[in-house]
Parts: C-alpha cells; sequence; structure tokens
C-alpha cells in the first residue's frame, strides 16, 4: 500500500452538468419499468441509448435488444430507442398487433415535428447531422424519401442544389457540436438568405450545457477525460470541444479500465466530464482509479444548472 503522502498531487476539474439527460433518464426508466409491468423479456430496438454499461445492466434485468420489430415476437412488449425511429417502424409494429412504448426523447420528437411542419409547408428540408446515427435515420425517416437532405459539413452546403432556393429549411440532429454547427448554419444562411431556421435551437439543451461546461475548465485542463461509450454522439462531440479550446489531449473511455497510466504522466489538472448517456457510477469508478495513483482534489465547476425532467408514457405510469 503506498503511503498517501507519497502520492503526487492531482487536482480534478469536474464538469457540470455531466452524465445523463433527462431524455436517457426516461429512456432507460421506460425499458425497466416495462419489464417490472409487463414482466421479461421486454424486447428493445436496437441500443437503447448508446453506453454499453447501461445496455448490459437492462440485458441482466430482462431486456433483449433486436434491430429491427420484425426480430421480436408480436406477443411481447417492444420499446423504441431514444434516438427516435422512422415512422414505418411503429406502422409495422402495429400491423404486427404489438404493444410498442416510444422512449424517443421529446427533444427528438420536436425535430421530427419541425420537419414534417417545413414538409407540409411545401419547403426543401436540410438536416444537419451525422450519416447513418440512428437519430438521422429516425429524423429522415419521419418524410418520403428524397424529402431531406442531409448535410454534414460546409462542403455539403456548396454542393447542395435546391429546386427553389428560397424555399429551404434546415433542421438539427439533437447532439452535435454547438460550435461547428454554428458554422454550417452561417455557411446555409450565406447561401439562402431567406432559409427557415429552428423556432428554437435544436441541439438540445443537454448537449450544448455539457459542452459550455468542458469549455468552462478546458483553459485550465493538462488533459480531458471523457467517460462515454464511442458510438455516443454527444460523448465524442465533448472530447472535440475540449481539444477545440486548447486541451492538449483529451480521450473518451468507456470505464475506468480503458484509463491509460502513461496519459497521466506529467499531468496536474485534469478535466472529468461524462457524455449524457454515461451513467454517474462509471465516473465515479474513474474517480477511484486516480485515487489509487494520486492524493486528489476535486472542484467542480458548473457554468449551469439543469432542472429539465420528462414525463412517462402514461400506460406505465396508471
Amino acid at each position: 500500500m503506498t503511503d498517501h503522502a507519497a502520492k503526487p498531487p492531482l487536482k480534478v476539474l469536474l464538469a457540470s452538468p455531466r452524465g445523463f439527460c433527462a431524455g436517457v433518464d426516461r429512456a432507460i426508466q421506460i425499458v425497466e419499468k416495462a419489464i417490472q409491468k409487463y414482466g421479461a423479456p421486454v424486447y428493445v430496438r436496437h441500443e437503447i441509448v448508446h453506453n454499453k454499461y447501461v445496455v448490459d445492466h437492462l440485458k441482466a434485468i430482462g431486456a433483449v435488444f433486436v434491430e429491427e420489430v420484425e426480430e421480436a415476437p408480436s406477443d411481447r412488449p417492444i420499446v423504441f430507442s431514444a434516438h427516435g425511429v422512422p415512422k414505418s417502424v411503429p406502422i409495422e409494429a402495429r400491423e404486427r398487433q404489438m404493444l410498442f412504448l416510444d422512449a424517443t426523447c421529446p427533444l427528438v420528437s420536436k425535430v421530427h415535428v419541425e420537419a414534417q411542419r417545413h414538409y407540409n409547408n411545401g419547403r426543401q428540408i436540410v438536416l444537419i447531422g451525422h450519416k447513418g446515427h440512428p437519430e438521422v435515420i429516425g429524423t429522415m425517416g419521419q418524410l418520403p424519401e428524397g424529402a431531406v437532405t442531409l448535410i454534414e459539413d460546409v462542403h455539403d452546403v456548396a454542393r447542395f442544389e435546391p429546386i427553389d432556393p428560397n424555399n429551404v429549411a434546415f433542421v438539427t440532429q439533437t447532439t452535435l457540436s454547438v460550435d461547428d454547427t454554428a458554422e454550417i448554419v452561417e455557411a446555409l444562411q450565406a447561401r439562402f438568405p431567406g432559409i427557415s431556421t429552428p423556432h428554437k435551437e435544436d441541439i438540445c439543451y443537454a448537449t450544448t450545457n455539457r459542452q459550455d461546461a468542458v469549455k468552462a475548465i478546458a483553459d485550465a485542463c493538462d488533459l480531458l477525460l471523457v467517460v462515454g461509450s464511442p458510438n455516443s454522439s454527444n460523448s465524442v462531440r465533448l472530447v472535440e470541444t475540449g481539444k477545440r479550446r486548447g486541451v492538449a489531449n483529451g480521450y473518451l473511455i468507456d470505464t475506468a479500465a480503458d484509463l491509460q497510466d502513461e496519459w497521466l504522466d506529467g499531468v496536474k489538472t485534469l478535466g472529468l466530464t461524462a457524455g449524457a448517456s454515461a451513467p454517474e457510477v462509471l465516473l465515479q469508478g474513474v474517480l477511484d482509479r486516480l485515487r489509487e495513483r494520486f492524493d486528489l482534489t476535486i472542484e467542480e465547476v458548473a457554468p449551469t444548472r439543469e432542472t429539465v425532467t420528462f414525463k412517462l408514457p402514461r400506460v406505465l405510469t396508471a
């Protein structure tokens, strides 16, 4: 056992808000309560949220994850993930007379409604997002094929040729980099001055707040660690945000086991946060691992406080 006095000091700047957002919390509760109410197994289409620990926990209590509705038996409940699904998915579940629970984050649903409104008004729609992400597939799947054009970067803006340049609207994925998206929006508005914009920013409050918290600690950090899974868009964006703000080294880690000792060589101040789908227990595990080697001083940096909650579907609370 190392003598406590012999451990080198390490200052940890703990970004806040961090970890679970209201949409993720709601989605996980929907699966847990569905298992309580209907018994196991309850099927879930796609990962409920992008976090391995969460998915493994739900599997352990009776969730079965499938890629498509047809893989689940029609006599068992199925839950749609927090990222949202194309319109064809609930239609298929209804045709098979399945009980389905939609765990789509209400802020993603808001983007779906917005896209539908633009389409009904005859506008050509641009979606700023990452190709292949479940949320993007779900949003594009709200409308007929070809109605939505995906834009991933400013180069795509230059290549986009609308039918009527005066009748264009944009919506965005909710988990993007605030700074990158601002650049793309600027390019769109420069090319199409009359473009219809969202009433309120589509990038969700939780993504924005977590990025702002990283920006608040970035200047003081030698190293940034973000707890989150590699397929979690908002977690990946947090590492990018730190690096954009000048943090020399930033890493995304699923758990404390991914932490490599050499990353910490020469580090005096460490920034630590967690993506919106990462549970706090994983971040605490990283702190426990750091305590083995360092005498920690922890300072929480909280530019904003979150009080948002979302109601569960009535069928689970009745």
